[in-house]
């Protein structure tokens, strides 16, 4: 498996619109974080990771042309918005987007979406398949995916296990027995905001906590806000085994 992460940033994106702060106006491309998202390939078969604001830019900034699916972790406008984009897929591929998203989430992406879903169609809307995430792991193929439930303040949302990788995002609480669904993991990619407590994100004294209870062999620090600080200077207070992620960084799993 290879994890490509696409988008690290919060849901403004760094640089921040009008801010000319150290890490906005940073030359190190490592400073620049589309949107959070990431791409899972297993085999040869691609897998997202939610599909934001600026889906169309990472796949072109990827070279991405076919997904096998999308899995969503929750239904915030950072992490659905470039859903419209999938028509490019469903031309190439010529089939319809397997989207997995839980019950909620797909009530949203009915509301949002409403013209992909009409009884009169208009040519060209895309094509979603929209497929039920419970708390139950299932199978795309021969891929197991092993929902974990999290909470983004009191928002329920889904990380999601695949084998040795545990991939969490916009989370500030996992509850005990969800937990266990983590250990033994050998690659933990988990939301580190900014130094502060967040009401709804992980803070990186958190997100390093947590890595200290799972120990996995390594840690990707994701969804990350200009606050942080520069990525040179976070990376060097960091443990040896704790990564800050980047846009375009991949990681073999």
């Amino acid at each position: 498996m290879m994890l490509t992460f696409l988008g690290t940033g919060t849901s403004q994106g760094v640089p921040l619109i009008g801010c000319q702060c150290p890490v906005c106006t940073s030359t190190d491309k490592r400073d620049r974080r589309l949107r959070t998202s990431a791409l899972l390939t297993v085999n040869g078969s691609n897998f997202l990771f939610d599909a934001g604001p600026d889906f169309r830019q990472q796949m072109l900034d990827n070279r991405i042309d076919k997904l096998r699916a999308i899995l969503l972790t929750h239904e915030h406008v950072d992490h659905i918005f470039g859903l419209d984009d999938i028509r490019a897929f469903n031309w190439l591929q010529k089939r319809a987007t397997d989207i997995y998203a839980e019950p909620r989430v797909q009530v949203a992406i009915r509301r949002i979406f409403h013209y992909v879903f009409a009884t009169s169609k208009y040519p060209g809307i895309p094509q979603m398949e929209l497929h039920d995430v419970t708390d139950i792991p299932f199978r795309i193929d021969k891929v197991e995916f092993t929902p974990i439930r999290c909470y983004h303040h009191q928002l329920p949302v889904f990380g999601f296990r695949v084998g040795n990788l545990t991939y969490l995002t916009d989370v500030n609480l996992i509850p005990g027995p969800e937990l266990d669904k983590i250990r033994g993991s050998e690659v933990l990619v988990v939301n580190a905001l900014r130094h502060e407590k967040h009401i709804s994100h992980f803070s990186l004294q958190e997100a390093l906590e947590l890595a200290c209870e799972i120990k996995p062999a390594k840690t990707f620090l994701t969804h990350i806000s200009h606050s942080l600080g520069l990525y040179r200077e976070v990376m060097a207070g960091l443990p040896e085994n704790v990564f800050l992620a980047y846009d375009g960084l991949s990681v073999v799993i």
